[in-house]
């Protein structure tokens, strides 16, 4: 294997994750919708087998590690959802598999990670413990391999091989590849495998307010942090500090970001179930909620990235209820 430090994703690399993905699960739907008047095609990532994109990277990452590393196991850190992806294919690879989570992580993520079999380490996101040393220190510790969510060359590869899926999609049902893909932005992970995959294609990167510490990156020209007073969001999927070199060096000159309100994403996951009859989580609806409030353009060959759906059931059933309330 190459040094993993000096890797860098590329379109190469992500033609190959989208070969290895196809193998062994097939495409995810796109989905017509009308948005602003215009015709917009929804990337139904959140009907993944867990419910989330982080599958792609995750298998990507994992079925190439030699039979050495597979041996001694991986270390993972996620809010949920790449946690899921790790779990996932490390229980199909027959490795072992420990996830660092914040201990204020959605219970259906974590429930389902365990249910993956694999071992969950908890931080204190609240108090401000920083995740990646604790993660990086459980994996020198343990001699596993350290499966980095956005800043992993094979990760951000994987992920971009939904940019793949979509292009071929789009050009069969909407009569080219994406002019425009907006997509939910955490760590900058997916969108930089997107950038990759689409090349000729726009990148929208949609962050929740407060947390769009990549859109502001991108506007200045230098990695941004969040704001230590950034307020509190439901995109717990989002809530990433801030992005990676390798992410940024794809994504500058490429994509532009936008931020959305709290309320745009709740109204996003409504549209989603009344009109996809898709289950979004906040996170996973945050592109949807962009193109909804008018934040991006429309053209006819505008991509939507609907990333995952892995919410609980309570805060899913009142976001539904407040519409029926009248609330936001």
């Amino acid at each position: 294997m190459e040094d993993e430090l000096d890797r860098i994703p590329t379109a190469a690399g992500v033609r190959r994750a989208a070969e290895k993905i196809a193998a062994i699960l097939p495409p995810t739907p796109l989905l017509p919708a009308t948005v602003g008047g215009a015709t917009v095609w929804c990337k139904a990532e959140c009907l993944q087998p867990i419910g989330v994109f982080k599958i792609r990277g995750a298998w990507h990452r994992l079925s190439d590690l030699p039979d050495s590393e597979r041996a001694r196991g991986v270390i993972g850190v996620s809010s949920g959802n790449h946690a899921q992806g790790v779990a996932w294919a490390a229980a199909r690879l027959g490795m072992a598999a420990t996830i660092v989570m914040p201990v204020d992580a959605p219970q259906v993520k974590m429930r389902r990670v365990r249910e993956l079999g694999a071992e969950i380490v908890t931080y204190d996101r609240p108090g401000g413990e920083d995740r990646d040393a604790i993660a990086t220190a459980l994996a020198e510790s343990t001699g596993r391999t350290l499966v980095h969510p956005y800043g992993d060359a094979w990760v951000i590869e994987g992920q971009g091989s939904a940019g793949v899926e979509l292009a071929a999609q789009m050009v069969e049902q909407a009569g080219g590849p994406p002019t425009r893909i907006v997509t939910p932005c955490g760590g900058g992970g997916l969108a930089a495998g997107l950038a990759l995959a689409c090349p000729d294609a726009e990148i929208v990167t949609v962050e929740p307010e407060g947390w769009d510490d990549v859109a502001e990156g991108l506007a200045a020209g230098e990695i941004r942090s969040v704001r230590a007073d950034a307020p509190p969001t439901a995109c717990d999927a989002l809530q990433t500090p801030r992005t990676f070199p390798i992410n940024f060096s794809v994504l500058q000159g490429r994509a532009v970001g936008v931020a959305v309100s709290e309320a745009e994403v709740r109204h996003a996951m409504r549209f989603a179930f009344a009109r996809l009859r898709l289950v979004l989580e906040p996170g996973g609806a945050a592109a949807l909620a962009a193109a909804l409030a008018g934040k991006v353009p429309t053209d006819g060959r505008t991509a939507i990235v609907l990333s995952g759906g892995n919410v609980d059931a309570a805060l899913y059933a009142a976001v539904l209820a407040a519409e029926a309330a009248g609330a936001d």
